[in-house]
This record gives C-alpha cells, sequence and structure tokens, in this order.
C-alpha cells in the first residue's frame, strides 16, 4: 500500500502526542486493543458525524496504529487527492457498484498488512439496513472484521472482538449488530 501519515516519521509520533493529550483533555477513553494481526476489515459503528474521521484518526494515532479508509473517487481529483492518499484514503468507482467488492479484494490479496475502515451504514443518514461490502469484502479476503465503535454518550472509543465471517451473512450480520446495540453516536437522531 502507499505511504500515509501513519508513516510519516516526524510527523507520526508528534501526532500520537497531541492526539492522546486532545482525547484526554475532551474526555474520551480508549477501549480495547488494536489487533497486532497483518490483514483485517475495521467496520467503524454508528456513522453519524463528520466528527468520527478526526476521531477516529486520533485514536489510531494514540495506539500507533495505521488504517486505511475507502473513499469516493472524486474526493481523490485535483490538489486533494495527494493529501487524502496520505491521510489513508484508498479511491474506489463507486459507479461501478458490482465491482467494488472485487476491487478491495485485490487491494487485499496484493498487501502484506492492511487495515481497511468501512463504515457498513454506507452514510452518515440514518438507513434502515447496513450495506454488505464489509462482510463481502473480509470473506473474499479471507480475513477478519475487527468490531470498532464510537460511543458518543459514554465518550469511548474503542474496539470488540474480531469476528470471523462464517458465510451465513444474515446470521453473522445479526451477530456483529447486537454486539452494538448500546452504542450511540454523536447524532443518535440517524440511528
Amino acid at each position: 500500500m502507499h505511504y500515509t501519515i501513519f508513516d510519516t516519521p516526524i510527523i507520526r509520533p508528534i501526532l500520537a502526542w497531541l492526539s492522546i493529550v486532545i482525547l484526554r483533555l475532551r474526555g474520551w477513553k480508549i477501549e480495547g486493543e488494536f489487533p497486532k494481526i497483518p490483514k483485517f476489515v475495521m467496520i467503524a459503528v454508528p456513522h453519524t458525524s463528520n466528527w468520527d474521521f478526526p476521531i477516529t484518526l486520533g485514536v489510531c494515532f494514540a495506539l500507533r496504529a495505521k488504517i486505511y479508509w475507502m473513499g469516493k473517487a472524486s474526493l481523490f481529483a485535483g490538489p486533494l487527492g495527494p493529501i487524502m492518499r496520505w491521510l489513508g484514503g484508498i479511491a474506489v468507482d463507486r459507479s461501478k457498484s458490482n465491482n467494488l467488492v472485487q476491487q478491495m479484494i485485490d487491494v487485499f490479496n496484493n498487501s502484506q498488512q492492511l487495515c481497511v475502515t468501512i463504515p457498513p451504514e454506507g452514510t452518515r443518514s440514518k438507513v434502515q439496513q447496513w450495506k454488505t461490502g464489509f462482510y463481502h469484502i473480509a470473506q473474499g479476503s479471507q480475513v477478519p472484521i475487527l468490531l470498532a465503535y464510537m460511543d458518543y454518550q459514554r465518550k469511548a472509543a474503542g474496539f470488540g472482538p474480531l469476528f470471523y465471517p462464517t458465510g451465513d451473512m444474515e446470521k453473522d450480520i445479526a451477530e456483529i449488530q447486537a454486539f452494538y446495540k448500546d452504542v450511540k453516536g454523536k447524532n443518535t437522531h440517524y440511528q
């Protein structure tokens, strides 16, 4: 994968220290541990605010974890493109939705180490059901799913268990969603 902010020698330790200080000052605590395995999909639930992204980056800097995230290709056009890639972005063509899962499986298969963060809601707005791309990517890449969360009510961001897809998508997603039943996003009216 490409060089990111998480690989930048001088900036990374400064941002780790700064993230720890800011998270503490804002009353946030980090729960659980970032896995020490080479490849996995990390789902981020709930995703109800633009604040989710900077807090997630702060948590990852504080833990010295390296993540990537998927973004629509238009975010990577023009002068913002290199910045988005440096922040860990992977450009995907969402107009070819059938191909999106395969695009990410190929990225996983061509990487020795990779954690891609995917919000199953697919948007910050309220949804009736999750998009299942994260599940298909994990299953197709034969990697586990890390259940990550950001609970604004408790001001706790963290990592739950690793979930290994069984192939019974309906049962697996119901089990994953049960983990998040008490987690509150910033904008709870979206949940």
